[in-house]
């Protein structure tokens, strides 16, 4: 049996066993990190910059390693700011990025720690290191799970859009959340009321599907009552509370990858392509306040880059190297579309947000 088959025995026994229905954040969930079976627990290359290489999406730091020097910048000043000797980065991929900052920062950091729930994913990172800097492995190690506290500077690039959502439909009349039932063997969409409510409900238009994000506003609350001191920065694709919910944007964020290209199929393929939804950034801010953070700021990709000195790295640079870091800058490739939010305890001036700050729009 195949993984893909074993996966959708997997989730054709849960449906069964949750009386013919199951919530889509737990199929996406099931779909994704399934021990050995999900999409990322299976070790193959989904990171990458072209579908030559075996890739299914290209992330920044693959794109171009002036993104993590850039980075590595406000990551010091966290570092500094907060009186802290850690950083930890969560959901690490292929390991380019922990190569890139640790690198950057040097002696400026006494570890830096992975978590990672993936095995398969855990082995690549750290031949990822081990090939780039491996005087400096010593130094890496890799978790499973926070510790009780945690005095560090934490950081996450593209990792709040692959935690699992709800999905909520309007129709209308009344609102229904979402799931997966069998029909014939095949998994298919199933809908049941329910009182969940996305934020401005009120100004739905039926047939409006969209999701909610609680497993990534559960993982802000959890860092901010772990963090005693120190600073997290995600960045990830999405949108402030007004645009998400938009009643133009009626048919939601939800979007797969697989080969560089993208469908809106969740159902096909199960286990076989990445699945992701756009991150309501007000509703993590507001999560993260909630919970004790202080919101250092929210920014566009572009302004955070620039902020942090990405244009003076390009001095001198061959035109490749130019034409790579134009794609995390840009309005139609990364810029834009990606933002970066940061929070901290105790708060201080970021570099990264000094301007073209948003945090107003959220």
């Amino acid at each position: 049996m195949t993984a893909h088959s074993a996966l959708h025995r997997r989730i054709a026994d849960e449906i069964a066993a949750a009386g013919g229905w199951l919530g889509f954040e737990r199929y996406m969930e099931l779909a994704l990190y399934a021990p050995g079976l999900g999409y990322y627990a299976r070790g193959d290359r989904v990171f990458g910059d072209s579908p030559a290489s075996g890739s299914d999406f290209v992330t920044a730091p693959e794109l171009s390693p002036l993104f993590g020097r850039a980075l590595a910048r406000q990551l010091r000043q966290a570092l500094d700011a907060t009186g802290t000797r850690e950083v930890w980065e969560f959901g690490a991929g292929s390991g380019a990025l922990a190569a890139q900052l640790t690198e950057a920062l040097g002696d400026a950091i006494e570890r830096y720690t992975i978590v990672e729930l993936s095995a398969a994913l855990r082995e690549r990172q750290r031949a990822t290191l081990a090939a780039r800097q491996p005087d400096r492995l010593a130094r890496v190690a890799w978790a499973e799970a926070l510790p009780a506290r945690l005095d560090a500077v934490l950081v996450g690039n593209e990792v709040l859009d692959a935690m699992p959502v709800a999905l909520l439909h309007f129709d209308g009349a009344g609102w229904f959340e979402r799931g997966v039932a069998l029909d014939a063997g095949r998994v298919v969409f199933a809908d049941r009321p329910t009182a969940l409510r996305p934020p401005l409900a009120e100004t739905a238009v039926p047939g409006t599907t969209t999701e909610l994000g609680r497993h990534a506003e559960a993982f802000v609350r959890t860092l901010a009552a772990t963090l005693g001191r120190g600073a997290a920065f995600f960045i990830d694709y999405g949108f402030p509370e007004a645009e998400f919910h938009h009643p133009q944007r009626r048919g939601g964020t939800l979007m797969c990858h697989r080969g560089h290209r993208a469908d809106g199929d969740p159902l096909v393929d199960i286990g076989l392509k990445d699945i992701t939804a756009h991150v309501d950034f007000t509703a993590i801010a507001l999560a993260g306040q909630d919970a004790g953070f202080e919101v250092l700021g929210y920014t566009s990709q572009a302004h955070f880059l620039v902020n942090c000195g990405l244009l003076d790295d390009l001095h001198g640079a061959d035109v490749a190297t130019v034409s790579r870091a134009q794609k995390l800058l840009t309005e139609h490739e990364m810029g834009e579309l990606f933002k970066v939010i940061g929070f901290a305890k105790p708060s201080f001036d970021a570099i990264g947000f000094r301007r073209g700050d948003r945090s107003h729009t959220l």
